[in-house]
Order: C-alpha cells, then structure tokens, then sequence
C-alpha cells in the first residue's frame, strides 16, 4: 500500500479531525492523545497508513511504548514509514535493542530500509563496530547519494573515539559531494577528540562557512579553555547570534574567569535565559554569592521564568560551592511562580539542601515529591550519611527498599558512608557483602574506599590495609590517602609509610602526604624521623600550601587561610579567636590547675 501524500480528507465536515491529525505527533498529554487514538478506531481509520505513523509518534512522546506497539501491529501490512516511524520510537524512548529488532524484522519481512532507516539507527549505535555495520549496509543500499547518510555516518564516527575520527576522516575525503552540514560535522568530531589545529584548519578550508560553523569553533576552543583564540574568532565573526555570546560566557566561566564571562554578558544585545543560567551558574560555582543573586534578582524582573534546566544548572553550583542563599532564592522563585518541578529538579533541591547541610528542608522537599526516582533516593542518603545522621540514612534506604526501589552502586555508597561517619563497623561489613550477594552489583574501587574509611576509623588498621592489598581494582590516591588518615587517627607511624610510599609512587609532589606522616611521627615523639620528613619535603622542593576554610555570611563567601590577615575585619576576627582560645582552656583545664605548656 502507498504512502498518501497529503492527509486523507474522507469527508468534508472532519475538517476540525484533519487538524488535530496534523498536531498529535507534537502532543505531551496523554490524555488527549487516548481519546483521539479511540476518536480513530472509532471511524474506522487505525490501519491507515498517514494515520498511523502519527499516533506511533504521538504515544512515543508520552513515553507509551507498549500503545505505540499495538497501534503498529494493527496495520496488516506496514511499510517502511511504518517501520520508520516505530524504530524511531524506540530509539526516542532508549530502546536501542527494540530499534535493531524491529530493524531486523522489517527486512525478514522483505521492506528494504531507506534513506532515513539508517540514520535513525545510527542514533543508538554504542560503538564502532555498530557504527561499521551500518557503514556497510548503507553502501550495499547504495544510499549515498542522499548527503543525510553519510553526514550522519561522520557524526557517529566522530563519537567513537580516535579510530572512530580516522574512519570519519576517511569517510569526509571520499565524499563526492559535502555540504556545510558534513564540515560541521567532520570539525566537530576532530574538537571533540582534541585535534583543535586540524579543526582550524579544516575549518579555514570551508568553501562556506555558516553561524553553526563559527559557533562550533568557539565551542571547541572553550572546552579547551583556548579563551585567547576563541576571543579572536569571536572578534573576526561576520555575524553573531545568542549562541556566540553566550558560548563564549560559558567558555570564561568554565576558564574562571567571571570578569570578562561579565563583560561580554552585559554587552549581549539579547540574552535568553540559557544565557542567564550559564552566567549565573558561573558566579555560583565560583562562591560569588551577592554577585549571583543580584543577577538572579535581574533575570526575574526582565521577565524570564525559570524552567527545568536552569533550576537543576543553579541549584548544581549551589551545591557545588554551599551558596545556600542562592539556592533559597530559587526555590522561592519556584513556589512563588508555581512551577511544577520535574523529578530532576526536585533532585536538584533535595541534592542542593543537602549538600548545604539544610536538612530539614532537603527531607521537606524529598517528602513532598509525588514521583521518586533512584536519584531521588540516593541524593537523601548520601546527604543525611554525610552529615553524620547514620541511623537516620540506613532507616531511608529501608524505607525505599519498602516503597519498592532496588538499591544501585550508588546507593550503597551512601549506605556504606552512613556506616562509616556513624561508626557501624559490622553493618558496614554486612552490606558491603549483600551488594554483589543479593543485588548482583559489583563492588568498585569508591566502594572499597568507603570500606577501607569505616575499617580504619575504627582503629582496625591490619584489616583496612589487608583489603586495600587484595581489592581485585589497583587502589588509588583516595584509597591510601584514607588509609595514611587513620594511622594518623591511631598514630600507626610504620603502617603510615607503607601508605606514604604507595602514595609517592602516585603523587610524588603532594606535600599534604609528608606533612601528614610528619604530624604522626610528632605525636608518637619520633623527632628524628619528624626532621627527616621534613629534610625530604626541602630536597624534593615540596611545599604544603595553606590550609583555607570559608564560609557564607550575609550572601557573601568569606575565606581564611592560615595567618590570614586580609580580611577586612582580620583584627576583630583575631581577637575573638583568642578569647574562644581562653574560653575553651577554662572549660578544658579548670583554673586552680596549672597548664602545661609545651
């Protein structure tokens, strides 16, 4: 049966019919979508093939996978815009094993894929050899001659690492015909894979070049953090859209460097609120909390309103950097305007609140969700074990495992972090065990890191060092800068410099190890051993740099290092240090017994 070419206008009064037909492919609700998919059976017009592509579509978009399967199982004869329409679906819904069998499927039925069959496909090919597959297929079909096909080949290729840019290479050079599309393409892939003077030059080859093409290179050159030469091609840009400007916002931000990410901001003729987002996000990262709200403050009287991605990005910074004022006035924003927030933007707070060590709140907001994902569950977790609220932590995740949820790697983390900061050493142990035993998830080195933490705190320091010996992945830094703190808890001097002389092999110029297999020789009275360390730290040229702490005040990020006197109020402060000093001696030593000092 052939493809109508326009809609099938059966008679004159479903004109109104005809134009919901024309929208039910872009239709979110799926309400609506089941009462005009009940509308079409009704007349009789389910297996019509311009029909039921768009109802595919339209249950694709709602995420009802099964509806659009029985939507095309109905059709007695699909042909390949059927077949189309439902490898599209799939792949729209992650379904990349649904997509090739149904890809499989329509050719053991004998519809031979066409020109768009392919690069659907191509969206969910995880590697190069998929990629390879279809290469091949493509050419058999001799479907080249479309310039979609092999732009789409070098667009995958491009993500399949250095062979998979070799093959897309070869691929651009043989190609009869290109357009901006396949230079766009082939530059992309080569920035990507880090070749940046082989994109430039490609890129000074274009016969033509489009806003697409500059602003791919601007992108390149600022995840590279190549700020000077992408401000150059900035300058050098025929025409600028909202993407330059705000590429290269991103670009200084990402750099650190908030002044210039500022400069250009505010010389935008137009910003959207993708623009907003990443300037603001950009301040939050960087602890530059008035600043941060002040623009937050902006944005909302220009009249934008937040959506689902510039809540999850901000609240992302203010967990980052603790700016809690900031992630209130979000939140607020949110309640004030009513926004309805999605799973990932509840996350976000629950995340945000967390992290900020509001916990109250983070329990507030995770409460009240109507809908839950893993990721809400491991974000309450994580935040109530790394405040030190243990039972607290493990009595969720059997309250989740009640509601239903299966724990992943990540949960366990948590658990196993609630562990430790709570001192629940067997617990610890017996989830550790339950992980790969009852939940078939393998223990990764974060996992052994968490359980080396909880052994060495607890003083059991033969243990921790013989599971860091014997963890089937290498241990890491992390792994034995856990194990070198607990010998300083517990003042195990030899056991310390097995854990420093793995860590020099790995991070050879880190002074905070020496410093720290100093302090433990100090306390146990090695002062010979303590002078060595020190002798080793001046031959090898190591210098421990600063301690720092901050803090927020008044939407303001205030930060010490050790002997800090730049502070505005560094007297002040001093000298309500020393009195806590004199406080907290009286407490600790009471008056009418000496001190001993030194």
């Amino acid at each position: 049966m052939s493809l109508p070419s326009r809609a099938p206008t059966w008679f004159s009064s479903r004109r109104v019919f005809e134009q919901k037909l024309e929208e039910i492919h872009k239709c979110t609700n799926l309400s609506h979508v089941k009462q005009f998919c009940a509308q079409v059976i009704r007349q009789n017009l389910h297996n019509d093939l311009y029909v039921a592509p768009k109802l595919i579509t339209a249950f694709s978009v709602c995420r009802q996978m099964a509806s659009a399967f029985s939507v095309f199982k109905l059709i007695p004869d699909p042909n390949v815009h059927l077949y189309n329409s439902l490898i599209r679906a799939h792949v729209q819904n992650s379904q990349g094993m649904q997509a090739f069998a149904t890809f499989f499927e329509m050719q053991s039925n004998g519809v031979f894929p066409d020109n768009f069959t392919y690069p659907i496909l191509l969206k969910v090919c995880s590697g190069l050899q998929m990629v390879q597959m279809i290469h091949a297929h493509t050419e058999k079909a001799r479907l080249f001659s479309d310039i979609f096909v092999p732009n789409s080949l070098i667009d995958s290729y491009s993500k399949c690492g250095v062979l998979g840019i070799e093959e897309a290479r070869k691929l651009f050079l043989v190609m009869e015909h290109r357009d901006t599309v396949s230079w766009n393409s082939m530059i992309r892939g080569l920035l990507n894979s880090g070749e940046l003077s082989e994109a430039h030059k490609l890129f000074d080859e274009m016969p033509k070049r489009d806003i697409i093409s500059w602003n791919t290179m601007l992108d390149g050159y600022g995840k590279a953090e190549e700020m000077d030469k992408a401000f150059q091609l900035f300058e050098s840009m025929p025409g600028r859209n909202v993407v330059s400007w705000t590429t290269m916002v991103l670009g200084y931000s990402e750099a650190g460097d908030m002044d210039m990410a500022r400069i250009l901001f505010e010389k935008m003729p137009v910003k959207s609120l993708v623009s907003w987002t990443i300037f603001i996000s950009g301040l939050a990262k960087r602890g530059l909390a008035r600043e941060a709200i002040s623009f937050f403050d902006e944005m909302e009287q220009d009249g934008l309103e937040l959506d689902d991605r510039a809540i999850v990005s901000i609240l992302a910074a203010c967990a980052e950097s603790g700016l809690l004022g900031l992630g209130l006035r979000v939140h607020a924003s949110i309640e004030r305007t009513r926004f309805r927030c999605s799973i990932p933007a509840s996350n976000a707070l629950v995340d945000m609140y967390a992290k900020c060590g509001s916990l109250d709140k983070a329990l507030s907001v995770f409460n009240g969700m109507p809908k839950k994902d893993m990721v809400s569950w491991n974000a309450m977790l994580q935040g109530l074990a790394m405040h030190g609220h243990g039972r607290k932590a493990l009595q969720l995740f059997s309250r989740m495992m009640q509601e239903g949820f299966q724990p992943d790697r990540v949960t366990f983390i948590g658990v196993l972090c609630a562990c430790t900061h709570a001192g629940f050493v067997d617990e610890g142990i017996e989830y550790f065990h339950t992980m790969e035993r009852d939940y078939g998830i393998v223990p990764q080195v974060e996992h052994y890191g968490c359980m080396i933490d909880l052994l060495g705190r607890a003083g059991r320091l033969e243990e921790a060092f013989r599971l860091a010996y014997t963890m089937p992945v290498e241990p890491n830094v992390i792994i034995w800068s856990t194990l070198l703190s607990a010998c300083r808890m517990h003042n195990a001097a030899k056991l310390a410099e097995k854990a420093l002389y793995h860590l020099v092999q790995l991070e050879p110029s880190d002074p905070g190890n020496y410093s720290m297999l100093s302090n433990i020789f100090a306390a146990t009275g090695n002062w010979k051993n303590v002078a060595n360390v020190r002798l080793r730290m001046k031959t090898t040229g190591v210098q421990k740099p600063a301690g720092a702490s901050s803090i927020e005040l008044e939407n303001q990020v205030h930060e010490f290092t050790v002997s800090d006197k730049s502070h505005s109020k560094s007297d002040k402060i001093y000298q309500m240090l020393h009195r806590l000093d004199q406080d907290l001696k009286q407490l600790v030593q009471p008056k009418d017994m000496p001190i001993e000092v030194g």
